[in-house]
């Protein structure tokens, strides 16, 4: 099965066709003239009278929309010339144009894969010629030198494979994807031909999300799904074989757990559970097992505990062991996991960088190797990304930077704040000196994000009564969002098991999970501190 969704294969996907207007009537006078230069070849190829010129030339990717917009530029000058001289019996300033044209749009040959194709270099569109250099380069965002901007342009005006003059990028919603005949068909199966094939294998909108994320991650490539649970088992899946052994930390996101403790044993596939921060658990586990993979969060759920990332990369690489990074809480803005030495960087796309609490989608950056390999298993499980998913995704980037300030700034205040309250025990949270692992926060890091864990002085109903009294945040799980959510562990994520087995995971009663969204800092400084006063 021909991988499909990488988009740097792709052909652009066109979104206009040609015109048709051979049916439709035309002065006889000018019908005569023109097939008169037709059959002089001065105009070849100009079937159709175009009177309105259509705008934004330098996107106009493929090589069929190139040569469009040179023929568009003869037909233009011969229809601007005809319409300014309507009663004139002869058509000489009509043929002159064309002949001028057709003169200026020397035709050159473009290699295509297996056969050549005639383009027109400078062609004719109001002195604009369609920019065909530097598109494809190997690092074609080099000239930006922020995130920011990064996350608004990457996939999009640098190279989106749509021929539109949309600024946002069209959903295509298609389940499946045509061959005009059946050698096309056999080219693309060997791989000659590059094309779509089936909805489940690719989509050109989840393209241009997947390729954000790249520019973003420095990878070669991404792979959207439709959760991020989907992305996480997906990859454990296809990475780790029947047998095999993965090194894991204590404090995670419970499903994951849960997957791991229940789902790969049946896979004979073993776990070393460690803290995030033992480096000697982490050697020892190396060196008893053949370890395939170290898989954790950095920083971790709810805890935001930190791993060193680089040096826990350059451990496992010794002993030819895969380093994987759940990076949800860091986004790709505040830290980035690939170039610390990690091989795969892994995001529930659904919090900070969906960042609407609107969309749900995952995603695994790192080598087009490794990628493609996860990427087969997913074509076989089948949880792909919904192509309106894909699109507020793309639309949720667009503000990531914008959002990631304002939740680093909020939340690292909002940290200190609440670790010199006297109703509060104890602050989790990697920007504070306190944090077991801010040093290496620190290092990694260039925010600590928008997510803070607390500690209320109280037992379950109390802390209950604080997260009531809030007015702002909304009781929910997830975080990342605009807006601010606020949960008790002990109740959303944890209420099936008891006070004791909760405890076991460092689950407390009063235990909260605080994500801050965009609003104002001191709108969230004022109901945080009257909800304290209220217990």
């Amino acid at each position: 099965m021909a991988a499909s969704c990488c988009a740097r294969v792709f052909p652009p996907f066109e979104c206009r066709s040609d015109p048709d207007f051979s049916g439709a009537p035309r002065p006889e006078k000018f019908s005569a003239k023109l097939r008169a230069a037709e059959n002089r070849g001065a105009c070849a190829g100009l079937s159709s009278l175009i009177f309105r010129f259509p705008p934004n030339f330098v996107r106009q990717l493929s090589t069929k929309a190139r040569r469009n917009c040179s023929n568009i530029g003869v037909a233009q000058v011969v229809a601007a010339s005809w319409s300014n001289n309507p009663a004139a019996d002869g058509f000489a300033p009509a043929e002159a144009a064309v002949a001028a044209a057709a003169a200026s749009l020397a035709p050159v040959e473009i290699e295509t894969g297996d056969k050549k194709e005639v383009a027109v270099e400078n062609g004719g569109c109001n002195g604009i010629g369609v920019q065909i250099d530097g598109l494809r380069d190997e690092k074609p965002y080099s000239f930006l030198n922020s995130d920011g901007s990064v996350a608004v342009h990457a996939g999009e005006r640098l190279g989106r494979g749509i021929v539109t003059d949309a600024i946002t990028t069209p959903v295509v919603n298609t389940s499946a994807y045509f061959f005009k005949t059946t050698a096309e068909l056999i080219d693309f199966k060997e791989k000659r031909h590059a094309s779509f094939e089936y909805g489940r294998y690719g989509n050109p909108t989840t393209v241009v999300a997947e390729e954000k994320i790249s520019a973003l991650e420095g990878a070669e490539s991404t792979l959207l799904m439709a959760s991020g649970m989907c992305a996480s088992t997906v990859l454990l899946l296809a990475l780790v074989p029947a047998g095999g052994h993965i090194v894991t930390t204590t404090d995670c996101y419970r499903k994951t757990r849960i997957f791991i403790e229940t789902i790969l044993p049946k896979m004979g596939i073993k776990a070393t559970v460690i803290d995030p921060a033992d480096i000697g658990a982490l050697e020892s586990a190396l060196d008893k097992n053949n370890v395939t993979l170290f898989f954790t969060e950095s920083p971790t759920n709810p805890f935001l505990r930190c791993v060193d990332i680089e040096l826990v990369s350059k451990l496992c690489h010794d002993k030819g062991t895969l380093v994987c990074i759940d990076g949800t809480f860091a986004t790709p803005l505040n830290q980035k996991a690939l170039a610390l030495g990690a091989d795969i960087v892994l995001h529930s796309a659904t919090k900070f960088i969906g960042g609407h609490n609107d969309v749900l989608a995952g995603c695994i950056s790192g080598s087009e190797k490794l990628i493609t390999t996860v990427r087969n298993l997913h074509h076989i499980l089948g949880g792909a990304l919904n192509p309106n998913a894909a699109y507020l995704i793309i639309r949720g980037m667009k503000t990531l930077h914008l959002r990631v300030q304002q939740q680093n700034s909020t939340a690292l205040r909002m940290a200190e704040i609440l670790e010199a309250h006297p109703k509060v025990k104890r602050v989790y949270y990697p920007g504070l000196p306190s944090h077991p692992e801010h040093h290496i926060a620190k290092r990694q890091m260039t925010g600590f994000g928008g997510v803070v864990s607390f500690e209320v002085d109280g037992d379950l109903l109390t802390t209950a009564k604080f997260v009531d009294s809030l007015k702002i945040p909304y009781i929910a799980p997830s975080f990342g969002g605009c807006e601010s959510i606020v949960d008790q562990p002990a109740i959303m994520s944890y209420w099936d098991l008891s006070q004791s087995e909760r405890a076991k995971y460092g689950i407390m009663d009063n235990l909260v999970r605080f994500s801050f969204g965009v609003e104002d800092f001191e709108d969230m400084k004022t109901d945080i501190l009257q909800a304290l006063d209220a217990i």
